[in-house]
Formats: structure tokens, sequence, C-alpha cells
């Protein structure tokens, strides 16, 4: 999929967001592990650009934290994280 600059800049932040503001094993202070959630990237990103909303997003969020991760998740820093990612957005 080719994006447009300005997608390009928000697949940036949603991933900057989820390294600096979500990170649900709290290694962001790791660097040689940056690249620990940018398999997430894409799908966040395709929910933002279809539309979704923070709750959708915040729902998917904590699904990857207690499924696919396995960690005891936390709903309100995913609802917090999915409200700065479609700030991003604007």
């Amino acid at each position: 999929m080719r994006m447009t600059p300005d997608q390009k800049k928000l697949f940036e932040l949603i991933d900057e967001i989820l390294w600096k503001d979500w990170d649900p094993i709290g290694v962001n202070e790791i660097d040689n592990v940056r690249n620990e959630y940018q398999s997430y990237t894409p799908h966040i990103f395709s929910l933002v650009i279809h539309g979704a909303d923070s709750i959708e997003i915040a729902e998917h969020l904590y699904k990857l934290e207690t499924i696919d991760i396995g960690v005891t998740g936390d709903k309100n820093r995913c609802e917090e994280v999915a409200k700065k990612i479609l700030e991003a957005k604007s």
C-alpha cells in the first residue's frame, strides 16, 4: 500500500505512541528492542484510517495486551492511548 505523506506521518506517530505511551511490557527504555510493538502498528493504523473510534481502538489494544502478549491488561491506559492516537490523526 502506498501512503500519502500525511498517512506516513500518522503511521509513524502511531508507532511512536505505541512505543512511548502504550508499552504494556515496560521495555521502552531499552533502545535495542525499539521494534517490539511495530508489528501492531499496521493494524492500528488501518483501524484509524477506516474510521474506528477510541472505544474500538482501546478494545483492540486491550486484546493485544491480554491475549496476544499475555499480560494483565490496563483498560484505562488503552483508552488513553486510543484517544492520543485519534488526536494524532487530526
